[in-house]
């Protein structure tokens, strides 16, 4: 195993991808000479050259359309994104294009893309480049929706999304690339993650807890509190997926314990964490013990302000008041 930031298990990805297909190939906004706004694309232009590494003007409608026609003729484009908000320039290229080619076309066509989104607040970028939104592209027929929390799982999940047949929309936190953790190492150590599966950091009885993204570290550390202060043992769960979903480790976690707490840095309106809660009251009703707690991102624009900012972000002591409601049968 090697130790690596997230960054670098990306750009490993697809450093080994481009180097097993021909097909598969970079593009977007300073990916080539500046190695990408985070650094993710970093050594993938002297290697592969500008046929295969592609920096392209400030357009992302005209980035996403360009990587939708090249997936059409048999290419198997990575389009970079600067941040998940610039994608709203292009969601009809997304939802429209992207998402509805395969149906429209009754499977003769196929869009295997990976747009990749850095996204997330925590940075002082304001409203406008601090977006969470998994569950803006939760909802659309037709996308995969990936959101990995750790190094392995960005690599894993990137190979896989990458080899797809289907356009993916890969998420990632801000936060979250420098992270380091332990990556299988070699070309063929890092076999590609099945999308669908999600992973139990933490093994409990007492309370669920499901953490997306940067949250699953959060309620890792939140899980940690619980054991320590309060005797509470709790299961944590990381999606990694979000389309397809996971729902049944997450259901048998619920049966379990009897209560679930859910956890994401969007917003609570038609959030991931509504999604989540009324599935899990759907299918696992009879075993819950207290109603589902959600724990989510302030219903405001992300502020520029640092303490205003931490203020509108969830953190550990908003977890653990949301677990102990569940065993008081409470609403926080």
């Amino acid at each position: 195993m090697a130790q690596l930031r997230m960054r670098e298990a990306l750009r490993d990805a697809m450093l080994e991808e481009m180097r097993a297909d021909e097909s598969v190939f970079v593009m977007g906004e300073d990916v080539g000479v500046f190695e990408g706004a985070f650094k993710v694309t970093e050594g993938l232009l002297q290697e592969f050259g500008e046929r295969r590494v592609r920096d392209t003007p400030i357009s992302e409608n005209t980035i996403v359309g360009t990587g939708v026609g090249a997936a059409m003729n048999g290419l198997r484009p990575i389009v970079e994104l600067m941040t998940v908000n610039f994608s709203l320039l292009a969601l009809d290229q997304i939802v429209n294009h992207a998402a509805a080619i395969p149906y429209m076309f009754n499977g003769q066509a196929k869009v295997p893309m990976v747009i990749r989104m850095p996204g997330g607040g925590g940075h002082q970028l304001g409203p406008t480049h601090s977006h969470s939104f998994e569950a803006l592209y939760l909802q659309v027929p037709g996308l995969l929706v990936a959101c990995p929390s750790t190094p392995a799982d960005g690599k894993g999940l990137l190979k896989a999304a990458i080899r797809d047949d289907n356009p993916v929309v890969f998420i990632e936190h801000e936060s979250l690339y420098g992270v380091r953790g332990e990556v299988p190492e070699g070309e063929n150590g890092a076999e590609p993650l099945r999308f669908g599966q999600a992973a139990v950091r933490r093994e409990g009885s007492d309370v669920t807890i499901v953490g997306v993204l940067k949250m699953a570290h959060v309620a890792e550390g939140a899980a940690s509190q619980l054991a320590h202060e309060h005797g509470v043992e709790a299961e944590v769960i990381d999606p990694r997926t979000l389309r397809p979903l996971d729902l049944d480790t997450i259901l048998a976690s619920v049966r379990k314990t009897n209560r679930a707490v859910i956890v994401e840095e969007g917003w609570p309106h038609g959030g991931v964490g509504a999604n989540l809660s009324t599935l899990i009251t759907e299918q696992a009703f009879d075993y819950l013990d207290a109603p589902v707690q959600r724990v989510t991102g302030a219903d405001v624009h992300m502020p520029y302000s640092k303490r205003l900012e931490q203020a509108a972000i969830p953190h550990e002591e908003h977890v653990v008041k949301a677990a102990l409601a569940t065993l008081e049968g409470t609403s926080i």
